[in-house]
């Protein structure tokens, strides 16, 4: 009888702890996000011709999905805290947008005006349309195949009080 009442016990814990957790999490607010395209790419490594004016570089080592995700920010909008599985290209299209990275200790906001980007690391951040008119930017999320492409983070963030 009292194992039962145990695991009884572990079961409500446990049930009380990811409440909580899920309680804590910041849902978006004020943004409409609609998917534009996601495709799947075999492995590959890729960088710039010598010479070329743009130094870049990337490398998959297994297929990824790439999701074309754009986002629509009404005044006082927010994202809410989350991550991505891997990095994200932001581009604002329309308006001004302040992200804030989750691990900043500095809480140092980036304001992006349309016609600018923004990378993420996918560690966390959070995307405020603290401007007072309405916003709009597109998103490249690389992600696993078939996988999801965000997740929630606790809020408030570790260094801000929202």
């Amino acid at each position: 009888m009292k194992r039962k009442f145990s695991l009884v016990v572990v079961v409500l814990l446990l049930a009380l702890a990811v409440s909580v957790a899920v309680t804590k999490a910041s849902p978006p607010s004020g943004v409409t996000p609609t998917v534009l395209a996601r495709g799947t790419f075999d492995a590959f490594k890729v960088k710039s011709a010598p010479g070329s004016p743009v130094d870049f570089k990337a490398k998959a080592k297994s297929p990824i999905d790439v999701v074309v995700r754009r986002h629509d920010y009404a005044v006082g909008s927010t994202t809410g805290w989350h991550s991505h599985p891997g990095p994200v290209f932001i581009t604002v299209t329309q308006g001004q947008l302040t992200y804030y990275e989750y691990d900043d200790p500095t809480r140092s906001p980036h304001v992006v005006s349309a016609g600018q980007g923004f990378v993420d690391n996918g560690r966390g951040h959070i995307v405020r349309n603290e401007s007072g008119l309405p916003a709009q930017d597109v998103s490249v999320i690389i992600a696993p195949v078939g996988g999801a492409f965000r997740g929630e983070l606790a809020a408030p963030g570790p260094y801000c009080g929202f």
